[in-house]
């Protein structure tokens, strides 16, 4: 049996904040983790779709991110978007 190299292994405290709305073209029920890792962005969880993605400013601002990510309409992202800013 081969020893498994390890590149970290680590524990960490991390708030998660539960939010849960609705916008003109669809709920959202998200998870937002704030952790020390991925130079301070976050780690939102759409619990719908189970999908995730590590997000801060940068990638808010970079064109059809959010739509590809969370596999979002033009629309859905915009109003998705407009939420993380508020938080991010």
């Amino acid at each position: 049996m081969s020893e498994r190299f390890f590149l970290y292994d680590e524990v960490e405290e991390t708030p998660i904040r539960y939010v849960s709305f609705m916008g003109e073209n669809q709920r959202f029920d998200l998870a937002v983790a704030s952790t020390n890792r991925y130079f301070g962005k976050k780690l939102v969880f759409d619990m719908q779709s189970n999908k995730f993605a590590i997000i801060g400013t940068d990638d808010l601002e970079e064109e059809g991110y959010l739509e590809f990510a969370f596999n979002l309409s033009e629309e859905e992202g915009h109003e998705l978007r407009d939420f993380l800013y508020e938080i991010i």
